[in-house]
């Protein structure tokens, strides 16, 4: 089934699965990791902490860059824990795991 995803025009192309990540947003953009499904009850894509960095002109996890602007529950305190702990969890900038075909 095809899916339509819409991303910033400055967004790096889709590495190949398995090469290093690059911020694209692909994955995000078309399906919800592990994490957003657990810690935003979000079942369905694209992941509403996607954001796109305009410095580095690429996609960045909000949940790991700032995690209380999602989890409001969450002490300022553990922020930096809880960013730790979810980059490991979803193996963030480490290699891609979307099998997504992109078209332009």
């Amino acid at each position: 089934m095809d899916k339509l995803i819409f991303l910033q025009r400055a967004a790096p192309p889709k590495p190949p699965l398995g090469q290093p990540c690059n911020g694209c947003g692909v994955c995000c953009a078309a399906a919800t990791c592990p994490l957003a499904r657990l810690a935003l009850g979000q079942w369905r894509g694209p992941c509403r902490a996607l954001e796109w960095d305009a410095a580095l002109a690429c996609y960045r996890c909000g949940l790991l860059r700032q995690p209380q602007a999602y989890l409001r529950w969450l002490p300022a305190a553990l922020g930096p824990w809880f960013g730790r702990r979810a980059r490991r969890w979803i193996a963030a900038g480490v290699a891609c795991d979307s099998s997504a075909n992109v078209a332009d």
